[in-house]
């Protein structure tokens, strides 16, 4: 089987209508391409509150799930016939705040929602006064185009969690990032690469471009896949559309010449319920 996955590596202005009018120029051109899946950025459709340190005003961005936002989507989903990933600012009850990303199914039914686990707190990345560290778990997603999972930005760095996508099925874990220049890009794709190649799986990594404020965002979008490949390579000047073939036999083949799944010892792994000494 195989899946045409877009990432849509966009910037983000002030003008939220017209980031997302932009978004769904990108879902159009995706859908011309005959892409199955498309993911958007960190934040993709609002500027990239988190390099402000505690100003209460950006909590006015938040919104429900479902809501104004993610409706929206579904309907343009549906028009596209497009599995649709986004990422947005949440609100869950009253003072609850979290980086989430709901997955919405080509037919326009909203499939759930996943929230950062892992919240990151570095000059720029102010995350701890905004975001609360989520509490759904690690959910996957079945579409008609594969099972989907997701880590968000930081997420990414826990091996914990890929492997939690993993055991559960997963075909793509699908990145939405907000990465700047200066970080270390090179070994981002290193620890993707490898990722894919440890667990025999799709990661899409998806990143904003262009400067915001004191930020820089380097853009650089890619897909590994499960030989830890990269088989998909953005620019990081420029927003683009990144296009993806996706030949899902390739995961079991993988596992059947590297059978690392097969052969994990769970029953001795109580010792990563620890904190390291």
């Amino acid at each position: 089987m195989i899946t045409k996955i877009a990432l849509a590596q966009l910037s983000a202005s002030d003008d939220i209508e017209k980031n997302i009018q932009k978004a769904e120029h990108f879902m159009r051109k995706a859908a011309e391409n005959q892409a199955h899946i498309i993911c958007f950025p960190e934040m993709g459709f609002i500027k990239f509150f988190p390099q402000y340190r505690t100003d209460k005003k950006y909590f006015n961005y938040a919104e429900p799930v479902p809501g104004p936002t993610v409706e929206r989507f579904q309907k343009l989903a549906k028009k596209y016939s497009l599995v649709t990933i986004i990422n947005i600012f949440e609100q869950e009850g009253s003072g609850f705040y979290f980086n989430t990303t709901p997955v919405i199914d080509q037919n326009g039914i909203l499939l759930g929602k996943a929230q950062m686990i892992h919240i990151a707190e570095e000059p720029f990345f102010n995350e701890k006064y905004y975001y609360t560290p989520g509490r759904t778990g690690f959910p996957v997603f079945h579409t008609q185009s594969g099972t989907i999972g997701l880590a968000i930005c930081y997420d990414r760095h826990f091996p914990e969690q890929m492997r939690a996508l993993v055991i559960q099925g997963v075909d793509f874990i699908f990145i939405p990032q907000a990465g700047v220049k200066g970080n270390p890009i090179e070994l981002y794709e290193i620890e993707m690469r490898a990722a894919s190649f440890t667990n025999q799986v799709f990661i899409a990594l998806v990143n904003r471009v262009g400067i915001e404020d004191q930020l820089e965002f380097i853009g650089g979008s890619f897909v590994t896949n499960p030989t830890g490949s990269i088989i998909a390579y953005a620019g990081t000047d420029k927003e683009e559309l990144l296009l993806a073939d996706c030949d899902l036999s390739l995961i079991e083949k993988m596992r059947q010449e590297c059978p690392f799944l097969r052969d994990r010892r769970p029953e001795l792994y109580s010792i990563l319920q620890q904190q390291p000494v």
